[in-house]
């Protein structure tokens, strides 16, 4: 009997052995299947909802079409999506999940820097490529080798927005500032503020709130009573459109700008002849002219059933990101082959133009400025306005 037990106690003890061996980081993805499957992480539900729908009818639009002409090497990809529901520890949680399962070969998202740096140190220690479309606080892609980031960082857009779009094109003298208190937020004011000490712009009043308020009249009484004569408004667009509601009701003359929503419809839907006038920076912007990119929005709209910003281009973009890594990897398809392919990656041109990772894992883009006219969004600077 003892006999019988020792040999079954050492099975156990080698089948133990194997299945521990089976999830060691450096061996995760699904290289060995007959897919390549991804996690999506974005807010499915809660305030960014826009932004998540468009996260998951961009990467889906993308995997169709790789799909169709053969997907990677013969092999399909299959997408994930995960409703983080714009809350840090929500995503945290998923990613702990998608760590334990090596299945997954990479993660597209999350939407918020916030989001996607909690979850940095979970998937960097699983050793999971985090490839976030839209995540631009300066700190974020560094935190470990495997976080990456394709919206361009905030040292790079809120500069722009202090020098160029409201000096050079709008003329603010005077300057009240309003955002958002997360760590996007805060890194996109602070890189504004430092800004606007180097130009020497006067931000005569600077204002925050938490995610999820819907009464910003107490907070816009003290800003009016500093007088500016421009509001810039650092925040996503459904605040956008509570602001200039409310500044309406407020019977306040004032000029309205914004860094962060992007050339956002929810804008327009809620807030109307509000937002007339409003300016705001973008790092992509579609037009009739550019044909291809105009059949990719028409595509876009009839799946949505709303006009794409940058945000839903960029998870395109990310998806053919991961196709071109995978290709240019020879021998196994592993998490960390993805990973330094991602890295290396050059010559690539995606919707939103050229990418190529720096050493940290972001890029550095350039920005339009757009301004709502009847209730269109109009391109008003090329990308050589910096010039």
């Amino acid at each position: 009997m003892r006999k019988y037990l020792s040999i079954i106690m050492t099975v156990v003890l080698l089948t133990a052995l194997l299945a521990g061996c089976s999830n060691a980081p450096d061996s995760g993805g699904s290289g060995d299947s007959d897919v390549y499957k991804f996690a999506v992480f974005a807010p499915i539900t809660g305030n960014y909802a826009e932004y998540g729908k468009g996260f998951e009818v961009a990467t889906q639009m993308a995997a169709d079409e790789i799909n169709a002409e053969g997907g990677i090497d013969g092999k399909e990809i299959v997408l994930e999506v995960f409703d983080t529901k714009g809350d840090p520890k929500e995503s945290a949680d998923i990613s702990r999940r998608v760590t334990e399962n090596d299945e997954y070969l990479a993660v597209i998202g999350d939407f918020s820097s916030s989001n996607a740096m909690a979850n940095a140190p979970i998937l960097g220690e699983a050793g999971i490529v985090q490839l976030s479309p839209t995540a631009s606080h300066t700190d974020y892609a560094g935190m470990n080798e495997y976080m990456f980031s394709i919206m361009g960082r905030q040292d790079g857009e809120a500069p722009f927005f202090s020098t160029y779009l409201l000096q050079k094109y709008a003329g603010a003298e005077d300057v009240g500032v309003i955002y958002i208190n997360n760590d996007w937020g805060k890194s996109a004011y602070d890189n504004f503020m430092l800004q606007t000490e180097k130009d020497g712009l006067n931000v005569v009043s600077e204002e925050n709130y938490v995610e999820g308020e819907k009464d910003f009249t107490s907070l816009l009484t003290k800003v009016r009573d500093s007088n500016p004569d421009t509001l810039a408004l650092i925040m996503h667009a459904n605040d956008v459109a509570l602001i200039a509601n409310q500044v309406n009701q407020l019977g306040w003359d004032v000029n309205l700008t914004a860094l962060g929503p992007g050339t956002s419809m929810q804008i327009i839907e809620l807030a109307g002849e509000n937002v007339e006038r409003l300016l705001l920076s973008t790092p992509f912007f579609i037009t009739e002219e550019n044909e291809e990119a105009w059949a990719w929005s028409e595509e876009f709209k009839s799946r949505a059933g709303f006009e794409p910003t940058v945000h839903p281009a960029v998870a395109y973009d990310t998806v053919y990101l991961l196709k071109a890594a995978i290709e240019n990897i020879e021998g196994d398809v592993t998490r960390d082959a993805v990973r330094e392919e991602l890295q290396n990656l050059d010559g690539f041109v995606g919707l939103t133009g050229p990418i190529k990772f720096n050493e940290s894992g972001d890029i550095t883009r350039k920005y339009l400025i757009m301004e709502i006219e009847d209730g269109k969004f109009i391109q008003k600077t090329e990308f050589d306005y910096v010039d």
